[in-house]
């Protein structure tokens, strides 16, 4: 193996996956960064995010969405997560949340987090 080779295969080790999701890391994320106004199982200043994908945007009965997004048919999945993440206004105009995440590797941590939440039924149990 020469030189050149070597460090191409150790410059790759350190990038790592361009598109590996990592929940855990995820987990971490959310609490640091979203944990203030969101809770997987309450609502808060923002909805409660348990069982977010395959959900359309806005269709909680018992949080008080923005217009925009109580008007909106997107529908929450990992592609439309990212974008929210990465631009929630350009998703969605006229929507509230004021809070952007630039990185793409942390949007796809935390989209990975957000879809391992079970949703919460009414009478206190799992789906």
């Amino acid at each position: 193996m020469g030189a050149r080779h070597f460090a191409l295969v150790a410059g790759l080790a350190l990038i790592g996956p361009a598109t590996a999701q990592d929940a855990a890391r995820g987990a971490q994320l959310y609490e640091a960064r979203c944990g203030g106004c969101h809770s997987p199982e309450a609502n808060r200043i923002g909805p409660r995010h348990a069982g977010v994908l395959g959900r359309r945007a806005g269709s909680l009965p018992d949080f008080a969405y923005s217009p925009a997004l109580a008007r909106s048919t997107v529908i929450w999945r990992s592609d439309t997560l990212e974008r929210w993440l990465a631009d929630p206004e350009a998703l969605i105009p006229g929507q509230r949340m004021n809070y952007r995440v630039a990185d793409a590797q942390d949007r796809r941590d935390l989209v990975a987090y957000l879809a391992s939440l079970q949703a919460v039924v009414p009478d206190g149990g799992r789906r």
